[in-house]
């Protein structure tokens, strides 16, 4: 795969500037993933964060360093997985809603138990599953292995929207998609 790794400075940034960037990145684990289609905006001022709170044992790898992953369990269900942003001490993250399944294929049907594409990595859940991704992820840096993420190549056209499945901070259009991607979790 060609492309210019994201190094910890991409992320070091306000993960409102960061998120939308995300979108036709390409996210890897241990050579298993896809293209980035969908994600979300989460900052420590966003009384839908896990960082509005305050730090805590559960949350401490959202305060940073940026670059890291910040991987939570949903629920006690679906791992999640976060692309740290900002810089060290503030709780700013990318939830990746959504990847189009490029590498890996038969890996992630296998985890999925499922053969539709489309349905691989149409969710943060899915993602994870997919991906093979727990909570021994969480912290890890994502510019080392197992993690690869590549710069996107263009810059695709955006679709932007309320983040989905919160009941707090609704009204933020932080949710940031690939228009008319097949394989975003919800249609914006």
């Amino acid at each position: 795969m060609t492309g210019k790794p994201l190094t910890r400075e991409f992320f070091a940034r306000p993960v409102h500037e960061v998120a939308p960037e995300l979108i036709g990145a390409t996210l890897l684990v241990d050579g298993v993933g896809g293209r980035i289609v969908e994600v979300e905006a989460y900052d420590q001022d966003d009384p839908a964060s896990h960082g509005f709170r305050g730090r805590t044992a559960r949350t401490a790898s959202m305060f940073g360093p940026p670059g890291h992953a910040y991987v939570y369990r949903s629920y006690g269900v679906h791992w999640c997985l976060n692309l740290v942003c900002a810089e060290n001490g503030r709780a700013e993250a990318a939830l990746v809603r959504a990847l189009e399944p490029r590498r890996g294929l038969d890996a992630m049907r296998e985890r999925r138990g499922l053969d539709p594409e489309r349905a691989l990595c149409s969710g943060p859940g899915k993602v994870c599953q997919a991906l093979a991704l727990t909570g021994v992820h969480d912290g890890l840096p994502l510019d080392a292995p197992p993690f690869r993420v590549v710069a996107r190549e263009s810059e695709p056209p955006l679709a932007v929207g309320p983040r989905i499945g919160i009941t707090r901070g609704v009204d933020h259009p932080w949710r940031y998609g690939l228009a008319g991607s097949p394989f975003l979790s919800r249609r914006f």
